[in-house]
């Protein structure tokens, strides 16, 4: 029976009421574990920096890299079930993850361990809205908003989880091993895919469009590039004002194509419906500020408190978990409650909490940290649930692989530009505070004067030659300096994002509305 062709319908008959739980559960290790790799590898950026003498600018491509070609590959949803089906394309999507760990464990080329990243991005994009979509067949339409809730625990989990285990599995071991944790998982999944996903496949062959997929890879790519470089290469220079253009002009090619391919990778006359169009701007700043709080708050605790990989890891872990525990009540909430207001509610404590974020410092308490953590995290457990869900309602059932792939394209797309847009911020934050800072070391600073004494008086007590007391605490100085210009730049950045937020609020309301009209 598991080679045969089933439906949904077919293995409801088959295994009863618990397939819902079977199909669920496969879906969850599957999307839980890939989630996963993707939050442990962020603890691992600073040991990748010394292994492989790279910058921050060039070390979190190992998270960009994964997160912008899961977003493209969100698109390739529909083509690969109507293609294979849902449990040949389940299942290669694993073994192309599993691959795609091996060549990050065993590289010895930083370039290589990107390109692993990048097959590792591209089956976790496609099986998130297959997951996704497969929840959305087996439950009710009563109960779609809980299933959203617990499509979201996996994801959540595996936020709360990832730093944890990465941070744990570098300190036991080295940061290789953090890309052999996932391949058990995987390998569970696999066999259970084998067994419970559907299998039916369209009757007739699909067209790929390859050129609407190499317009946006090429987009994102240069976007994703410039981002990256720009900082090193300076905005206005050639390079990076290139790789702008390319990306600008390739977004618009990307979207002319789509208006007149047969089979387009996004449909966009999904966004022609209000209530769609306004889920996937909620879905696209969610997106942004998720991934560039799980980026910042773990690297925040590394390089201005000073914590250990597994200390900075633990951070997330309550918020995490209480969230993962609340969001299948919140997607019941989303089935019994107008979604707007619930989604309004969200976007308020994701606001807050990273807005508290933005006031911590080198001597914030490890568990006031923790805390913030967990503020902004809750209000996370009222946004996914209750966007997805009304993204996928508001779609024709025609649409539904096509409106899955999309919301989750649009989500994933604020991600990957949420990460860079971080780091980009990070440093430009960093450098005006830097050089601002700078400028008050003169003569007359009286507070910098009394520490270049005080250095000097510790280093005499400690026997150091006179002669390399002034250099010895300037060095010092400018550490402290730098120490406390980097703060100052995650703080900026952190308030920003609470910002974002804040404005949200704004297609929220108009969801309702668009909601309201449309009943």
């Amino acid at each position: 029976m598991a080679g045969a062709a089933e439906s949904v319908d077919d293995l409801y008959a088959r295994f009863g009421p618990s397939y819902r739980i079977l199909v669920s559960g496969t879906g969850m290790v599957a999307a839980f574990t890939m989630v996963l790799t993707g939050t442990m590898v962020n603890v691992a950026i600073p040991n990748v920096m010394g292994a492989f003498g790279v910058g921050q600018d060039q070390a979190q491509l190992m998270t960009t890299a994964f997160v912008v070609a899961m977003t493209t590959s969100q698109l390739l949803n529909a083509f690969v079930v109507a293609l294979v089906g849902q449990r040949i394309g389940f299942c290669a999507t694993l073994i192309l993850f599993a691959t795609g760990s091996l060549i990050c464990a065993s590289s010895e080329e930083f370039s290589l361990i990107v390109f692993g990243r990048v097959l590792q991005g591209m089956s976790s994009g496609i099986i998130q809205p297959l997951v996704m979509v497969t929840f959305f067949q087996v439950f009710p339409a009563d109960r779609r908003g809980f299933a959203m809730g617990i499509y979201g625990m996996s994801m959540v989990m595996a936020l709360a989880f990832g730093p944890t285990v990465g941070g744990i599995t570098i300190d036991a071991l080295s940061w290789r091993y953090i890309f052999f944790v996932p391949l058990p998982l995987i390998t569970i999944a696999l066999a259970l895919g084998l067994v419970f996903m559907p299998s039916v496949r369209s009757k007739e062959r699909p067209k790929f469009d390859w050129a609407g997929y190499l317009l946006i890879c090429i987009t994102l790519f240069c976007l994703v590039s410039a981002l990256s470089n720009g900082q090193k290469l300076g905005w206005f220079s050639d390079q990076i004002s290139g790789l702008l253009a390319i990306s600008l002009i390739g977004g618009a090619a990307f979207l002319w194509s789509q208006t007149k391919a047969q089979n387009p990778l996004l449909d966009l006359s999904l966004f022609r419906v209000p209530a769609f169009a306004s889920a996937c701007v909620i879905a696209f700043i969610f997106g942004m500020g998720n991934f560039a709080t799980t980026y910042a708050v773990p690297v925040f605790g590394q390089l201005v408190g000073g914590m250990s990989a597994t200390d900075a890891g633990m951070l997330m872990m309550p918020a995490g978990l209480i969230v993962a525990f609340a969001l299948p009540f919140t997607g019941r909430l989303a089935d019994k409650s107008k979604p707007h207001y619930i989604i309004m509610c969200g976007l308020f404590f994701f606001f807050l909490g990273t807005a508290l974020l933005g006031g911590a410092d080198a001597n914030t308490p490890y568990w006031h940290v923790a805390f913030f953590g967990m503020v902004s995290r809750f209000g996370m457990s009222f946004i996914m649930p209750s966007v997805m869900s009304t993204a996928l309602k508001s779609a024709p059932p025609e649409q539904l692989n096509s409106a899955g792939g999309a919301v989750n394209f649009i989500r994933q797309l604020g991600g990957s530009l949420g990460t860079n847009f971080y780091v980009v911020l990070l440093s430009l934050r960093t450098q005006f505070h830097s050089d601002a800072l700078a400028s008050t070391q003169i003569s007359g600073n009286a507070p910098s004067q009394e520490l270049l004494a005080g250095v000097g008086s510790i280093l005499n007590a400690a026997g150091v030659p006179e002669a390399v007391h002034q250099s010895g605490a300037l060095h010092y100085l400018g550490q402290v300096v730098h120490a406390q210009a980097s703060t100052l730049g995650f703080q900026d950045g952190f308030l920003i994002i609470a910002a974002v937020f804040l404005a949200a609020m704004v297609p929220a309301w108009i969801l309702g509305r668009a909601q309201a009209v449309r009943r």
